[in-house]
């Protein structure tokens, strides 16, 4: 294996390469699973907020058992390079934080539950 660093748009990486023996085939190595969010429904009487569409979760502005206004930030979700505000669609209680930061979401996930 070889190292190398590579100038792509001004910022420097370092990159390893590895050259292939003769009839070899490349086998890439296993990816680490993404997190994702549940889609399991809301606790009876609860009410889900969901993502509106598949992204990444750059924050969460709440903590559980917290007090929510209608339209208040609960989550940051970057989907497409724009980060989206998901907001409180009622007034209420926290009663279930379902992803973490980090976290990868499909388009109707339960992110967050309000009692």
């Amino acid at each position: 294996m070889k190292k190398y660093l590579v100038n792509v748009n001004g910022t420097d990486y370092e990159i390893t390469l590895e050259a292939l023996k003769e009839g070899e085939d490349f086998a890439p190595k296993a990816a680490a699973p993404k997190a994702e969010a549940s889609k399991a429904a809301a606790p009876a009487g609860g009410t889900p907020v969901t993502a509106p569409m598949p992204g990444n979760i750059l924050d969460i502005k709440v903590t559980q058992g917290q007090l929510v206004a209608a339209g208040q930030t609960l989550v940051i979700l970057e989907a497409m390079k724009m980060e989206n505000e998901v907001q409180a669609p009622v007034d209420g209680t926290v009663a279930a934080i379902n992803v973490t930061k980090g976290s990868t979401v499909e388009s109707g996930a339960v992110l967050v539950t309000l009692a």
